[in-house]
């Protein structure tokens, strides 16, 4: 940046969020009908119409240049608007407020100083995915606005997303929202063959129990190992997990939780589970055996399931269930009988092999590339640019205009079907390399100041053989 310039440093908040349906209140003076969820919710009545009115014209107008492509997003100097149509004539608009655009720019003979916007900064992708998880989150625990609509009419809709979007709108962080928003992508954690078998005879053995139980996930460590559900269910549910539900309940551990179990401690039923969802103990006469519903899709529509969230030390079980059925303290106690001292064994197994395998790779040190992985096919990701990634906070290990060069990347490969390379120098003296093959995306930064092409295209070549042996990625 030239000197004489001064870039203010901001981080994007949310400016305004609503629904609308226009074929609510198609007459005039029945405007305010059409508006079922505005936040911030203090606004004033003709300002909310005056936007909903301007948000449904520009739909309306983009319309006419592609009927079957609605508007997605409207550029202005300051901000952005996203548009999501989730369900017919149901709109969904998200309008962040993104100061860091702005670089104020100082002027000679006293003046003020003239502000220019660096609105190319943002990325409509990254923003429209957000939207998108709006309402996939919704549709988790509330089922569709159609489904809404039929029980109760406009009222009982109206009455759902201000229950849902007060809560959820306060922990939106869109400052922590990247690349990894986009794909919405679930990490896997790396097992042998032995204890994932056993992971798969625990599910077996607990379904086969507990006949009540429809679907099963198993994670660790915010990791998946097992899931019984669609991968689109799965992808949002995992969110939910992994974003919002585990770091509630992490707590500090109980001293040694982590250390690995001698098998007469696990004879005598000694075991650490918990039900994260549920009640919190079951020894209490006042108990509440209540649980979350979710709703996941089945082949003709959905279904409304109970989610209990059961954990010990670092393994955490999902079990869903109908419902339809009530669920009662004596299940509650034959789950926890069950499953407790199972679920504790499993985790000292996994962390056993885990410890093991972390002193074969020797001690952890910084990775020597920097990547992010993602198949498209079983939506496994992989960062080793993020140090940390949860609904606040993204920690990344390397500058934000690198972050935004990946993502420049990601736009241009979803715009061809094609299996493409994209090679790129940055400013910093940093290369970033992108490849698309065969529904995989893999980028790439490497800070290599003196390589050239061809030493570029060999390093990579090194971290596909390393890290991606058993994957194909075109040359």
């Amino acid at each position: 940046m030239a000197s004489g310039m001064q870039e203010k440093q901001y981080t994007p908040s949310l400016l305004s969020f609503f629904i609308y349906n226009p074929t609510f209140g198609p007459r005039e003076g029945e405007e305010e009908k059409k508006i079922l969820f505005y936040h911030p919710s203090e606004v004033e009545k003709n300002e909310k119409i005056r936007n909903v009115g301007l948000c449904e014209a520009i739909v309306q107008f983009t319309r006419t240049f592609c009927p079957t492509k609605p508007a997605k997003s409207l550029h202005t100097q300051k901000n952005r608007q996203f548009f999501f149509e989730p369900e017919d004539n149901f709109w969904i608009v998200m309008v962040p407020w993104f100061e860091t655009q702005c670089i104020e720019k100082p002027n000679k003979d006293g003046k003020p100083p003239t502000i220019e916007y660096q609105e190319e900064e943002i990325l409509d992708t990254v923003y429209g995915a957000v939207v998108r998880q709006c309402y996939s989150m919704y549709k988790l625990f509330n089922g569709t606005f159609g489904r809404a609509m039929e029980a109760g009419g406009v009222e009982l809709l109206t009455q759902k997303l201000e229950k849902f979007f007060y809560r959820y709108l306060q922990t939106l962080h869109l400052q922590s929202c990247d690349l990894l928003d986009v794909f919405g992508g679930i990490s896997f954690f790396p097992l042998d063959k032995m204890t994932y078998l056993k992971i798969q005879s625990f599910v077996n053995k607990v379904e086969e129990s507990l006949s009540l139980i429809k679907y099963t996930a198993f994670l660790y460590n915010d990791q998946l190992i097992w899931s019984g559900l669609e991968q689109d269910d799965m992808r949002i549910l995992y969110k939910y997990l992994t974003t919002s539900l585990f770091p509630r309940h992490s707590e500090p551990e109980l001293a040694g939780r982590d250390s690995p179990l001698r098998p007469e401690v696990a004879g005598n039923l000694l075991h650490y589970g918990r039900f994260l969802t549920g009640p919190t103990n079951l020894k209490d006469p006042e108990a509440k055996f209540r649980f979350p519903k979710i709703f996941v899709s089945t082949g003709d529509g959905y279904e409304e399931l109970h989610l209990i969230v059961y954990k010990a030390m670092s393994a955490a079980a999902c079990f869903m269930i109908s419902a339809s059925v009530e669920l009662t303290r004596e299940f509650c106690e034959q789950l926890d009988g069950l499953v407790g001292p199972q679920l504790t064994l499993l985790a000292s197994d996994i962390c056993e092999q885990f410890t093991i395998n972390r002193r074969i790779s020797g001690p952890e040190k910084e990775p020597q590339f920097k990547f992010i992985y993602f198949n498209h096919m079983n939506l496994a990701e992989k960062s080793t640019i993020h140090m940390r990634k949860t609904a606040s906070v993204c920690l990344t290990s390397v500058h934000p205009d690198l972050m935004k060069i990946l993502g420049d990347i990601n736009c241009d490969f979803a715009r061809v079907d094609e299996d493409e390379e994209i090679i790129v120098k940055a400013m910093t003296d940093y290369w970033v390399v992108g490849k698309k093959s065969d529904q995989r995306e893999l980028y790439v930064i490497l800070n290599q100041k003196n390589a050239n092409l061809i030493e570029v295209n060999e390093e990579v070549k090194r971290l596909c053989a390393t890290q991606f042996n058993n994957i194909f990625f075109l040359d």
